[in-house]
């Protein structure tokens, strides 16, 4: 089974506990979680919280919500896999 790629961007963490959040992600093994310097969203980067998880723009009002967006989708991700394959 691959790792669910999560992303985040250097110019995102200025919205209140991102990077915490990031870094909290980085003890799970099964994720692979990268910070860029800049993913090339600048508008939903400076109004949002977000991240990408395999690809996908999850965002959110907060970073409660982000959280709980981004761990259904990376769960949804692999939950496809395991059932035989990505669509």
């Amino acid at each position: 089974m691959s790792k669910t790629t999560i992303e985040f961007c250097a110019g995102n963490m200025h919205h209140d506990g991102t990077e915490a959040f990031m870094k909290e992600l980085t003890k799970n093994t099964s994720l692979q979680v990268i910070e860029y310097g800049c993913l090339g969203n600048c508008g939903e980067c400076y109004l949002l919280p977000f991240a990408l998880v395999d690809g996908l723009i999850v965002s959110a009002a907060n970073i409660s919500l982000l959280k709980e967006r981004v761990m259904k989708q990376a769960c949804s991700d692999n939950e496809r896999e395991t059932s035989g394959g990505r669509s």
